[in-house]
């Protein structure tokens, strides 16, 4: 195994010799593979284009974002620069590191929305990122090319089982009850949390354990509908995304230094779930900018 990340670190000092001209390019890739895009792209689907796709783009990156959480504490494998003291670390990293997660994730949503778009110029597109995202990772010196490997294995694994499990699952689902519904959307993440109470651990089990219950009692409780008119559609997504990113941003500089931080880190990723899962659907139709299903939930 030293072997292969010692060769893993010539790969990572080799691409780093385009530091710092690179940087801008490969930290803008990066972004696109990050919770901070993620938390711009799944609102705008599920509030603006197609409330379906966004919510199953939702609990696939959940259930994506679980298996790479589960594999990284698994393999506990150091990342470049905390293995090699010549890898500079141009990002900021603080879990284990195999496999990516920006990859897995990359090629597990990308995937998916590709099986629903099916245009050439979404593939192109996908194609330059599920190539770019990864790459980026390795420059920035916080992946071994191992990890982006096993990161496309992972999220190729997890969008096969997606597209090949969820339909009869969410069919199950939606036949159980909602104290059955809500017991299994907050518990079935939270059980991760007894494994290893990190902070990247404590943000995905916060946002997955809010998103979960948002979602369940958004179908009961609101209904919202993603069809109406284009102004209608871009409202919703300057509304949603203001308060998003000011709960976001505010309970982060307000939980700053409060302990338990981790608690309070789960309290926060939770809040901001709930609110694109369910508060901002509710404010949608409540200022009439969303229509509301007759359909039963």
């Amino acid at each position: 195994m030293d072997a292969i990340l010692r060769w893993g670190v010539d790969v990572v000092l080799w691409l780093q010799q385009a530091s710092p001209t690179l940087d801008a390019l490969f930290k803008t890739l990066t972004f696109l593979g990050s919770e901070e895009f993620y938390l711009l792209l799944l609102p705008f689907v599920y509030w603006s284009v197609d409330r379906v796709v966004g919510m199953r783009l939702i609990v696939l990156l959940s259930f994506s974002s679980l298996a790479n959480t589960t594999v990284k504490l698994l393999a506990a494998q150091p990342r470049p620069f905390a293995y090699d003291a010549r890898v500079t670390a141009i990002t900021t990293e603080t879990s284990f590191g195999f496999p990516s997660g920006h990859t897995q994730n990359t090629v597990a949503v990308l995937g998916y929305l590709g099986s629903r778009v099916r245009t050439r110029w979404f593939w192109f597109v996908a194609g330059v990122l599920m190539l770019g995202v990864p790459l980026s990772r390795i420059y920035l010196g916080v992946h071994f090319p191992t990890d982006v490997l096993g990161g496309y294995v992972i999220g190729a694994l997890v969008l096969w089982l997606f597209l090949r499990f969820w339909k009869p699952i969410e069919r199950w689902f939606c036949q159980l009850g909602l104290v059955w519904q809500l017991t299994i959307a907050t518990f079935a993440p939270l059980a991760l949390l007894a494994v290893r109470a990190s902070e990247s651990v404590t943000t995905g089990v916060g946002a997955m354990v809010g998103m979960g219950v948002g979602l369940v009692l958004e179908r009961r409780w609101v209904r919202f509908e993603t069809a109406g008119p284009i102004l209608h559609r871009a409202l919703r997504l300057l509304i949603g995304l203001v308060v998003l990113v000011g709960l976001w941003a505010g309970l982060k500089s307000l939980f700053a230094g409060v302990d338990p931080a981790l608690v309070f880190r789960f309290v926060r990723y939770a809040l901001v779930g709930i609110w694109g899962a369910l508060g901002a659907p509710w404010l949608f139709v409540r200022v009439k900018i969303a229509g509301q299903s007759t359909m039963p939930a």
